[in-house]
């Protein structure tokens, strides 16, 4: 696992790099939205990375999952909460999010079994 998540976090910040590196204020602009969206305010980080889960699974983005487990882990979200976030992801969803639940169950074990 250890490898599967080092493969991915470094895949996303050397590519997030290199299209931060283009002279493009769309991009550039929705990167900083993004990542404003994340910070506390009315809402704790806690609870946005949760949202961010569910709304991961919904529209079916592995990547993104794989990316808001990470998040809502270091952020303290437990196993038990972890759980039901994905519940609400499943009931929004549908059957169709089954596979991403899959994974996204894969990724959760692989990581608490790394510490």
């Amino acid at each position: 696992m250890a490898d599967r998540f080092k493969e991915f976090t470094e895949f996303r910040q050397k590519m997030n790099e290199r299209i931060l590196e283009e002279d493009n204020k769309v991009m550039k602009r929705f990167f900083s939205i993004d990542t404003l969206t994340y910070q506390p305010g009315a809402l704790d980080v806690k609870t946005k990375e949760m949202l961010g889960l569910v709304a991961s699974m919904v529209l079916r983005c592995d990547d993104c999952v794989s990316y808001h487990v990470n998040k809502c882990k270091e952020a303290g979200v437990s196993r038990e909460e972890m759980f039901e976030v994905f519940s609400v992801g499943l009931v929004v969803g549908g059957s169709i999010v089954i596979p991403h639940l899959r994974r996204a169950v894969a990724f959760l074990d692989e990581l608490e079994n790394m510490k």
